[in-house]
């Protein structure tokens, strides 16, 4: 019998609805989740990871400190890290009145196409240095604030190009934001990049925006909304004969956005049908790109395939689809390759390959040694793998169990 320590956090919810007497059925009635979300939970198959979400299964379950439902001190973010030291600076900077920003800023402001090149710049960092969160988050809030400040005044035909361009940064601020566990400033960013989408009236730049949103909503768990906005945006986005890559880049991202939310959202066979819709899309595409940092092509249709057949459950699938996709693409961003190795590392735990798994989690730690540490699928996997370490690998699981924060190292 595992001491209680060892319990994951799907677990303890399991262990605590069996004391309170409640079915899986009756649990996610009381939280407003549906039994196959339950069911998911228990099984590790997805993360808890809101707040909010916790507070309610703490609440019917009786709980009255939150460590005892996630094993760990509630002093962590929502994600169950530790707070990344770019983010009080972020957070300053996104609490200050956009019109204000910059104003201390000495000197000219930039020209648009200097801040153009500076967001590309960061973006650039952000999808392919491996220590990205220690050199782009320092830059975000001076880089914010010379954003708004150069787009204040410009002028003589560059107001396109400086409003494309904050919004852009907005992009990053909400993905960044996002990795680290900051969901409620993340929201923040992705809500300003769709309000100023909105004001230019382009339809690529609305359904990035849109996109960008629906990820964070169905981190949070708001996935019939996320799944809502998607398919809204999908209309907005309709690509004609002679839509530009960018459009039909967007476009198709929508369609694997709706899909996560709608898997879960419990309603598989209509995710599936997004997903062959979105592979429609991108046999117009043809070839991977990032337009917009949406990653859309055939090789993120095929990934999104593995992580749904994942979320459903079908591990076997997911490992099946798996064995088809080129991982190292480099036309696709280092966050999307890690955050589908992730996914490949979790059909590994649900099929119990605890050398596959740990292969996997090594992969990751050195595809990205800051991300690992945000992920809570990471963090699951390796509880799950102390639960019945063996000699062959306890030094290395060990190991890895300290750099994600799961042991003291």
């Amino acid at each position: 019998m595992n001491s209680f320590f060892e319990l994951t956090t799907g677990d303890r919810i399991k262990l605590y609805r069996q004391r309170k007497g409640l079915s899986q059925v009756a649990l996610a009635g009381l939280i407003g989740r549906s039994e196959d979300w339950v069911s998911k939970v228990e099984r590790g198959v997805i993360p808890v990871d809101k707040l909010s979400v916790l507070l309610d299964l703490a609440r019917v379950l009786d709980i009255r400190e939150l460590a005892e439902l996630t094993g760990r001190n509630i002093a962590l973010t929502t994600a169950g890290s530790p707070e990344h030291e770019s983010v009080p600076a972020i957070r300053h900077a996104l609490s200050v009145i956009s019109s204000r920003l910059g104003d201390h800023l000495p000197g000219a402001p930039l020209t648009p196409d200097e801040l153009a090149q500076r967001v590309a710049e960061a973006w650039h960092a952000y999808e392919h240095n491996v220590d990205r969160y220690a050199i782009v988050g320092p830059q975000l809030p001076t880089l914010l604030a010379e954003a708004h400040y150069a787009s204040r005044h410009a002028r003589g035909g560059g107001e396109d190009t400086a409003a494309r361009a904050v919004i852009s940064l907005y992009h990053l601020l909400q993905v960044y934001l996002r990795r680290v566990g900051e969901r409620t400033l993340s929201r923040v960013a992705a809500d300003r990049a769709l309000q100023l989408a909105d004001q230019t009236g382009d339809p690529v730049l609305l359904g990035a925006s849109a996109w960008g949103l629906c990820s964070v909503l169905t981190s949070t768990g708001d996935v019939a909304e996320s799944a809502d906005l998607a398919r809204s945006a999908m209309e907005i986005t309709t690509p004609g004969a002679d839509a530009s890559p960018e459009l039909l880049s967007v476009h198709g991202a929508l369609h694997l956005a709706a899909a996560v939310a709608t898997m879960r959202d419990g309603r598989p066979a209509a995710a599936w049908d997004l997903l062959h819709a979105a592979d429609r899309v991108a046999s117009r595409a043809q070839v991977d790109r990032n337009c917009w940092r949406t990653s859309f092509g055939p090789t993120n249709v095929a990934m999104h395939g593995v992580h749904l057949a994942a979320e459903e459950g079908d591990a076997t699938e997911a490992l099946r689809l798996a064995d088809d996709i080129n991982d190292d693409n480099p036309v696709l961003p280092l966050e999307r390759r890690t955050r589908y190795l992730v996914e490949v590392m979790n059909a590994n735990r649900l099929k119990q390959d605890d050398y596959a798994t740990l292969y996997m989690i090594g992969r990751i730690r050195k595809t990205s040694p800051e991300e690992v540490k945000f992920f809570p699928l990471v963090r699951e996997a390796v509880r799950d793998l102390l639960k019945r370490e063996r000699p062959s690998y306890r030094a290395e699981l060990r190991d890895h169990a300290a750099h994600v924060g799961v042991l003291a190292g």
